[in-house]
């Protein structure tokens, strides 16, 4: 299984360095990133992030630093059982949202919880850097 987290990790990094000409490939990179626990890929090259997870206080636009951090404790708990991609849409020119499923379960546990994630971006010349993360039960 860490092989393949690892293995999972090295695709991101490569996504990531490739870039994100469409919404839908952003999508599947955050998908990919947020099941390998690779907070630095879903953050990508974003200038800065807004945060609103459980666990930390709602965030205004955080440095990508610091919400790579908050992202890395978050996840550190859970053991990712799957995420999907359930909308990906471009509400306006250059601007859009991504809502993530996840299931996951909590380590030292087998209870299966869910999550749904709504990442917005926005587009900054040929790629789409992410703005805004919320999660919510």
């Amino acid at each position: 299984m860490r092989t393949l987290a690892a293995l999972l990790a090295l695709v991101c990094m490569d996504s990531r360095l490739s870039g994100q000409a469409t919404l839908p490939d952003a999508a599947q990179q955050a998908a990919t990133a947020w099941t390998a626990h690779n907070p630095e890929a879903l953050v990508g090259s974003s200038s800065r992030v807004a945060l609103e997870i459980p666990g930390a206080d709602p965030s205004g636009p955080l440095p990508p630093a610091q919400a790579i951090e908050l992202l890395r404790r978050y996840l550190r708990p859970a053991r990712e059982q799957g995420v999907s991609i359930r909308t990906v849409k471009e509400d306006a020119p250059g601007s859009g949202f991504v809502v993530l499923e996840r299931a996951y379960s909590l380590a030292g546990t087998s209870d299966v919880r869910r999550e749904t994630l709504l990442l917005r971006y926005r587009k900054a010349g040929a790629d789409w850097q992410l703005t805004e993360l919320r999660a919510a039960p």
